[in-house]
């Protein structure tokens, strides 16, 4: 039964009381970091604290200048007592996305990318949505709450970004929430988010990118080798897609003892979350969207299929599980 956003904001209401303490985990980028704020602005006053909690090391310089200049507190889920909380929010993602997620049991999860086997008291799960800041747009909206300046502008700039400047998945709700928030948003301080510079350490792995990428027929393969964070291969997979010739951009890299890869195409009768599961779902956990998708799989569930170790022959094998169902799609 579709419920409508005034419903799905009293059951929402109903999970806290005025003397819980709230943790909001989330694997943040900017649709994640938004929905956070939006769920600290909708428990205002009617819970005792709310602590927003990132369970990864945030290195994009869009991430780092949104949480800059938004003024948004992120405390490590490293340095997190979880029994200092009574209720926990998972924003933007599911427990089985993430190992560090894994051992949470959340009252509410509210996310917009494909269900998992998840349960929760409280479940809003839409992935139908470009993005979760749509989705909480909706309940600030039901809850006539007017968003503060940078609360909009966030939730914009997530929009903007989840869904490709809406040349990805994309629904007239998206549309809808967009155009309210840009009533409130400073698009200025939102263009500057979207348009901060690089790291200058980042520069050598487009270095690498544009000397070991492999191209065939508009499918553009790079693999980075190791990367100081998997944010690496996301920005190396946009900026191929920059290309007017490229339709596909499949990057990979390896961090934290995972194989990292990251798929990207234009849209146009692809899907790149198939395409990951297809390909990898065997070894760890993959999906995603139309026209984005992420694999990641740990290095010992490789060990007997391929030399991790050997650049050339990972990114070979790669190609070979993915080009032809790139092709298919």
């Amino acid at each position: 039964m579709t419920r409508s956003a005034p419903e799905k904001l009293r059951r929402f209401y109903e999970q806290f009381s005025g003397n819980d303490h709230v943790l909001i985990v989330i694997n943040a980028d900017p649709d994640a970091i938004a929905s956070a704020m939006a769920v600290s602005r909708l428990l205002w006053r009617k819970v005792l604290n709310v602590t927003i909690s990132n369970i990864n090391t945030i290195n994009r310089p869009d991430n780092l200048a949104m949480t800059r200049l938004l003024g948004v507190t992120l405390t490590p889920f490293s340095e997190i007592d979880s029994d200092q909380f009574n209720r926990i929010v998972v924003v933007d993602s599911q427990p089985d996305h993430n190992e560090l997620m894994a051992s949470l049991k959340p009252d509410v999860i509210i996310d917009h990318h494909p269900e998992s086997d998840v349960t929760a008291p409280f479940l809003d799960i839409r992935p139908h949505y470009g993005s979760t800041a749509t989705i909480m747009t909706e309940y600030l909206r039901a809850a006539r709450i007017k968003p503060s300046v940078k609360l909009a502008t966030g939730l914009f700039h997530a929009i903007k970004t989840d869904t490709n400047d809406f040349k990805g998945q994309t629904l007239i709700e998206d549309v809808r929430a967009f155009q309210y928030l840009f009533r409130y948003a400073n698009i200025h301080l939102a263009r500057k988010i979207e348009q901060a510079d690089l790291r200058l350490d980042f520069l050598k792995y487009f270095k690498t990118a544009l000397r070991t990428m492999d191209l065939r027929k508009g499918k553009v393969f790079v693999h980075l080798g190791s990367v100081v964070n998997p944010d690496v291969c996301v920005i190396i997979a946009d900026f191929f897609m920059r290309i007017s010739s490229v339709t596909w951009s499949i990057v990979s890299g390896i961090c934290d003892k995972k194989l990292i890869i990251i798929f990207r195409n234009d849209g146009i009768r692809k899907n790149a979350g198939s395409v990951a599961k297809k390909s990898f779902g065997q070894f760890g956990s993959a999906g995603g969207h139309k026209n984005m998708a992420r694999t990641e799989i740990a290095l010992s569930a490789l060990k007997n299929h391929i030399d991790h170790r050997d650049d050339k022959k990972l990114l070979r094998w790669i190609i070979s599980r993915t080009e032809k169902r790139a092709e298919r799609k």
